[in-house]
């Protein structure tokens, strides 16, 4: 497993919560975005691959990416910051999304792979509306290349699609990225959305085997608050979602995610020890520490290292 660090290629955006009077609250997003915040804010040394706003949306980007620890790596866009209009409904949030001419899809795929060829290979993650319609062709080409190089590939799923202009073409184009993942995170559902049977926390052990049939080394599983089944290689562990008072759950997945990698790149020997069991459950319960964390704030809000080392 690489130790040389986590890179993020993927949306960053305002949130933009609807509230009861019909006004807007705004709150920084964008699925890759909170990922690549939550590790840095466990001490992972972060990249962040796609390009920020010169608005006042994208300073607000950026300042947050400098704060959590994390490392812009191209220039800033003269346009717009994305914007994705949040109904929150019994803590379950729905979106819809202004993602024409906007900043973060403000770069050439070239030069991203001209960044990949320049940095020793750690661990390339992607996802969520990257995997979408025209954007996945560039995405791609960027992973395609990234995996050529060493790199290793992360994918959260985080199926969009009721913005998906061509649902079919975005499920086979998730499909497609997904075949090149060698760590994959995947919600219920997701698993429901592209098609998969019998998708519950009972089946995970199934459904698990269907992404490491495809290729992927480590795998998580997560089903709201049943819980999350994480795989690593032949070892795995799950468990129930940890108790807490919710008040949204905008973020969750991320964070658990992110607290995965960060357990991953944390540590490099892990593999190798004698007691990959202990890790992995280890791993498992830090992630939903952390996402119950999250889940107990508004908007993604994931815990510092020192927060999640309290909880745990």
């Amino acid at each position: 497993m690489s130790d040389n660090g986590l890179w993020v290629l993927g949306e960053a955006l305002i949130d933009c919560v609807a509230q009861a009077d019909g006004s807007l609250q705004t709150m920084l997003g964008g699925s890759p975005f909170n990922v690549a915040c939550a590790a840095a804010m466990q001490g992972v040394e972060v990249g962040y691959l796609n390009s920020l706003s010169t608005d006042v949306f994208g300073q607000a980007l950026t300042d947050k990416l400098n704060q959590c620890g994390a490392t812009a790596l191209r220039p800033r866009s003269p346009k717009p910051t994305s914007l994705a209009v949040v109904h929150i409904d019994q803590g379950q949030p729905s979106y819809g999304f202004y993602r024409d001419g906007i900043a973060d899809r403000d770069y050439n795929a070239e030069d991203i792979v001209s960044l990949l060829k320049k940095h020793p290979a750690g661990v390339l993650h992607t996802g969520s509306l990257m995997a979408m319609p025209p954007e996945n062709h560039k995405v791609m080409h960027v992973i395609q290349f990234a995996k050529a190089l060493g790199w290793t590939i992360s994918i959260d799923i985080n199926l969009r699609t009721r913005v998906a202009y061509d649902l079919p073409a975005y499920l086979e184009a998730v499909n497609k990225m997904a075949a090149l993942a060698d760590w994959l995170k995947a919600s219920d559902e997701d698993m429901q959305l592209l098609g998969m049977n019998d998708v519950s926390f009972d089946k995970a052990e199934t459904l698990a085997a269907h992404w490491r049939s495809l290729g992927c080394q480590r795998v998580a599983l997560t089903f709201g608050d049943q819980g999350a089944w994480v795989q690593v290689d032949d070892v795995h562990a799950h468990g129930p979602a940890v108790p807490v008072t919710l008040v949204d759950t905008v973020g969750a997945g991320d964070t658990f995610w992110a607290t995965c990698l960060a357990e991953w790149l944390q540590r490099p020997d892990w593999r190798d020890s004698q007691a990959a069991q202990t890790q992995v459950t280890t791993t498992l319960r830090k992630a939903l520490s952390a996402a119950a964390f999250n889940c107990a704030h508004q908007g993604c809000t994931p815990p510092t290292r020192a927060q999640l080392l309290e909880l745990n």
